[in-house]
């Protein structure tokens, strides 16, 4: 990867374009690939493809599986061109401008994927369906039976099933699978449809020669099929329940730091069945990905634990991980690591040895270089290492233009002045920026989408630690030739 330069964008399927409420894998990513391969442009970025839930605020970093794809994201049309609905099931959904209709979007896909079902059902060819079974078995069945038990039991967290079914006792599981048999089997074929539309995507991708960047959040929620069918691995009560929850101290986003409630890792548990769990997350994501961004990457090798019960992160301390045991376990069920290393927040000497050894490239956001007035920060364009990926900013950071507005101070704005060499304003801030991210050294340079086109902060992504995000949508009215030029012309001119 070291080798590699190029340019990429960050922009999560949800918000493409689309006409069922939310982006999806449909003609409008196809489109966007097409654009992609049209500038110049060699990576598309996107967050976790993993199934979201409007009770969570529909971050994709929450999620009730780590292996299974988001229903929200099938697209509708291809089950048309297929034959499993009919066009009358097919109805379009306004959203607003800039924004995913969550709501009506999981509405309208949980019904077609029902009709999907029924008709596949009755006339459908299983032998296909069956191999995918087969090949996923080790996380699907326990994905289904989770989907299928928790509406079963009116969307309760599983700590409070009944007994033998949160214990998973054998007997009262199979009992309980075969009475809810076609639920089950039914969140097993939307899997099945998913992986069919996602893995058409990424083939487009790479016949344009696009590479995709995925995201592996390093700590899975609690209230899913993970947690559940492998709680050994994680450190709960005889219930169920969390002894340490996942976080960060005090940090650039928050005073109190951020608390994320998700359950730790028993590494001890984790080592002694040789890291069977993140062997075969590591295995299924490289399949969906030709890159994977880890999440936090830093609590591989020390994690931020918090008690369980207290409501800031502030009150928690630092636990090591047997990194360098799992990393060399790694590298025997693997020969080549496509891995991006999330190495920001506190990173301490420990963090940076192990990132330097294995040689996976680190993170750099411009965003925060430019606030430091340090010629010596590591986030300074002029000291980006070939081997790291910088970014305008991350799906945390605000729009280059919302930034500027928002979050600096005019003293950190003369310096950028300064820096750059020209009057920087709220008009020219995102393709100045956007422009010296390309020029820099770095193998790999991403933009956020947002920044591109030169949106402010009402169409960020996300802000940790808040509420109302993830809805950002674009519209193909808003990418102009104008901008479609000049990305073209800084991918040329910097041999990106």
């Amino acid at each position: 990867m070291n080798n590699l330069r190029g340019s990429g964008l960050l922009l999560h399927i949800t918000s493409l374009p689309g006409d069922y409420g939310v982006g999806d894998f449909g003609k409008n990513a196809f489109r966007f690939v097409d654009f992609l391969n049209e500038t110049g442009t060699r990576f598309w970025q996107v967050l976790p493809l993993n199934p979201t839930d409007n009770a969570l605020g529909n971050s994709p970093y929450s999620s009730s599986s780590a292996f299974a794809l988001n229903p929200l994201l099938i697209d509708p049309e291809q089950l048309l061109e297929s034959g499993l609905v009919e066009q009358s099931d097919l109805i379009s959904i306004s959203t607003a401008k800039g924004k995913v209709n969550y709501l009506q979007a999981y509405e309208f896909k949980k019904k077609i994927l029902h009709e999907a079902y029924l008709n596949f059902k009755s006339a459908g060819n299983r032998v296909e369906f069956q191999l995918f079974c087969n090949r996923h078995k080790h996380w699907l069945e326990d994905y289904a039976m989770f989907t299928a038990f928790k509406d079963y039991f009116s969307g309760k967290v599983w700590t409070s099933w009944p007994e033998d079914i949160r214990n998973r006792k054998s007997g009262a599981l199979q009992e309980l699978r075969e009475e809810l048999y076609d639920q089950v089997e039914k969140a097993m074929f939307a899997q099945f449809l998913l992986a069919k539309q996602w893995f058409a995507l990424r083939d487009h991708c790479n016949e344009a020669g696009i590479q995709l960047i995925g995201d592996i959040p390093i700590y899975v929620q609690h209230d899913s099929a993970d947690v559940w069918a492998n709680p050994r691995f994680f450190k709960l009560d005889k219930k169920g329940d969390p002894t340490f929850v996942a976080g960060v101290p005090p940090d650039y986003f928050s005073e109190t730091g951020q608390l994320w409630g998700n359950p730790v890792y028993d590494w001890n548990a984790l080592k002694k069945d040789r890291y069977d769990f993140w062997v075969k997350r590591l295995r299924h994501n490289f399949a969906l990905y030709d890159i994977v961004r880890i999440d936090h990457f830093r609590g591989l090798v020390g994690y931020w634990e918090i008690p369980a019960g207290e409501e800031t992160a502030i009150n928690g301390k630092w636990v090591e991980a047997p990194v360098w045991d799992f990393y060399n376990e790694i590298t025997k069920r693997f020969s080549f690591l496509p891995v991006i290393a999330e190495d920001l927040g506190e990173i301490t000497p420990d963090v940076r040895e192990f990132i330097m050894k294995t040689g996976f490239p680190g993170m750099r956001i411009l965003q925060f270089g430019m606030m430091s007035k340090d010629p010596s920060d590591p986030f300074m364009p002029h000291n980006y290492l070939n081997n790291c990926v910088a970014y305008t900013g991350t799906h945390d950071n605000n729009t280059l233009k919302g930034w500027y507005q928002n979050e600096i101070e005019d003293h950190q704005r003369d310096w950028l002045n300064k820096y750059v060499g020209k009057n920087i304003h709220e008009d020219n801030v995102s393709f100045e920026l956007i422009r010296m991210l390309l020029q820099s050294a770095a193998g790999m340079a991403v933009i956020q989408m947002q920044d591109l086109l030169d949106l402010d902060e009402s169409d960020r992504m996300n802000k940790p630690g808040s509420t109302g995000y993830w809805e950002f949508a674009f519209n193909w009215e808003d990418l102009s030739q104008e901008r479609r030029d000049f990305l073209k012309e800084l991918n040329v001119l910097y041999q990106r």
